[in-house]
């Protein structure tokens, strides 16, 4: 008999029971290749765009720092004493961005689930894409702390919308591409970014300062994107973009992964399974601890740089090759692992040695003056991309249960947050002569955990389909538990992917 759990009180949304019913409908596949090809465009493009906004108004501040912010702003101060550079308020003022994700995290995404998207989504980017700009008025080091709590407070509800919006619409083997897709923003925002901020840095007359161009424009790019996001469907069945047939076919598809659709409903049951979970947690010790690169490289990476001797116009340059290797290396691995069964995890343990290898290249080589050997290794460390881009999938593939996947999505970038906060802080400008051997050897066992951590997923996700594939159940109950807002635990007949 099938173990699935009834809860007479949970069943799934009406609006998908009148569209679509328990019993599966036959799909015409040409059918189903328009929808997926109609969703793809309307929504991977933007997001892009959008998570590439995210990043880049993060990362802003490892150039400007080189462009007369530091200064401006008494970000870096020298002891009259020793000579020596203290960066701890530059430290801070990166590490605050994620203490407002942080706080915004859980409201934004209860927010999120509770209500229509666009009309959340749309006013927060809104609201950050101002915060954003007004940088450029901001004269103090306490103010610019202040400034960069609540943009990351506004920008929070970024990653896990489109962690749940990608999981809501598309199966579980497409789903590796398109969450790494978008995750991807972030290596082809560190290219364009760079030219940006090279373009802006020539400005030597006008009434702003170099740094405060760029913020302007950030700002102004980000309100383009708050606009693509009032047109956001809350989910597949009420897609402007798709016909009323095109509709029941992109929610049919999702049957076979037993995912459901979206439910607006809070469930304090899922929430407790989310928290009693190891999967959950495991995920998201992998973020956190692979997620320490980027908090120190955005904030950090140019000022690096440029102690090798490189103007501050080459060190912007040579951020291309590390986010050009991010960015190719997301989609290229989303790419196998969609066409590929079960190398998620294998893909992302393997991308960690690379960026082992960056850290190990920078720290002993020497730095003489225009090394090239420190350099080759910071380029090794966009397999970082690869990395997180898989722990968001497996994070967002693995989860059923529209609160659960909420939850599940909110508490990876939690640990997104907290690997951000503690990269920063592992940067000692009084060690800069020592190569800051505390950042690389942090580095080096925070990637240790992350290898760990996936390896522990793999066994559990493993010894759990293999039980799952010995209970005698019935097939004809699979089609309809579909879309009774089941979570992965209550339902038999869902399969992890690794």
């Amino acid at each position: 008999m099938n173990d699935v759990s009834q809860d007479e009180e949970t069943p799934a949304p009406a609006v998908a029971g009148d569209v679509i019913g328990t019993a599966p409908r036959p799909i015409d596949p040409e059918i189903a290749r328009r929808v997926v090809r109609k969703i793809d465009t309307f929504l991977m493009p933007a997001m892009v765009i959008g998570y590439g906004l995210v990043y880049y108004d993060k990362a802003i501040l490892g150039s400007a720092a080189l462009f007369g912010m530091t200064t401006d702003l008494q970000l870096a101060v020298v002891d009259p004493v020793t000579g020596k550079t203290d960066t701890s308020r530059l430290s801070w003022a990166t590490s605050i961005f994620y203490f407002g994700q942080l706080v915004g995290s859980y409201p934004m995404t209860y927010a999120l689930q509770h209500f229509n998207t666009r009309f959340i989504l749309g006013p927060a980017v809104m609201l950050w894409a101002l915060i954003c700009a007004a940088t450029a008025g901001v004269s103090t080091w306490q103010g610019l702390l202040v400034q960069r709590f609540f943009l990351g407070f506004t920008e929070s509800i970024v990653p896990t919308a489109f962690m749940t919006i990608v999981s809501g619409y598309y199966t579980q083997p497409e789903q590796s591409l398109r969450q790494t897709f978008w995750f991807s923003g972030t290596g082809w925002f560190t290219i364009i970014g760079g030219g940006l901020n090279y373009g802006f840095a020539q400005i030597t007359s006008g009434a702003l300062r170099p740094w405060q161009y760029i913020y302007v424009l950030a700002g102004a790019l980000t309100f383009l994107f708050g606009m693509w996001s009032f047109a956001l469907p809350n989910s597949p069945l009420d897609a402007w973009f798709l016909t009323p047939e095109e509709r029941v076919v992109a929610v049919e598809r999702l049957r076979a992964g037993q995912t459901g659709v979206r439910n607006q409903k809070i469930k304090a049951a899922q929430i407790k399974e989310a928290l009693g979970d190891s999967k959950v947690w495991l995920v998201a010790l992998i973020m956190g601890t692979a997620y320490t690169v980027n908090g120190a490289v955005s904030g950090f990476g140019p000022l690096i740089v440029s102690t090798f001797g490189y103007t501050p116009l080459e060190s912007i340059l040579f951020q291309f090759p590390l986010g050009a290797i991010s960015a190719v290396g997301m989609t290229l691995t989303g790419w196998l692992c969609s066409h590929r069964h079960n190398l998620r995890i294998p893909t992302l343990i393997l991308c960690c040695l690379p960026v082992i290898a960056g850290y190990v290249l920078i720290w002993r080589s020497s730095w003489t003056h225009r090394p090239v050997a420190p350099v080759a290794g910071y380029s090794l460390l966009g397999f970082f991309g690869p990395v997180v881009g898989q722990a968001v999938s497996l994070g967002a593939s693995n989860v059923a249960g529209e609160t659960k996947k909420s939850f599940t999505a909110a508490a990876v970038f939690v640990a997104y947050c907290v690997g951000n906060i503690v990269g920063p802080q592992l940067v000692r400008s009084e060690t800069k002569a020592e190569h800051y051997p505390g950042l690389w050897t942090g580095l080096i066992v925070f990637y240790v955990v992350t290898i760990l951590a996936a390896s522990a997923l793999y066994v559990v996700l493993f010894r759990e389909n293999r039980r799952r594939e010995r209970l005698e159940l019935d097939e004809r109950e699979k089609d309809s538990s579909a879309f009774k807002d089941l979570t992965d635990i209550e339902n038999p007949y869902f399969r992890y992917v690794l």
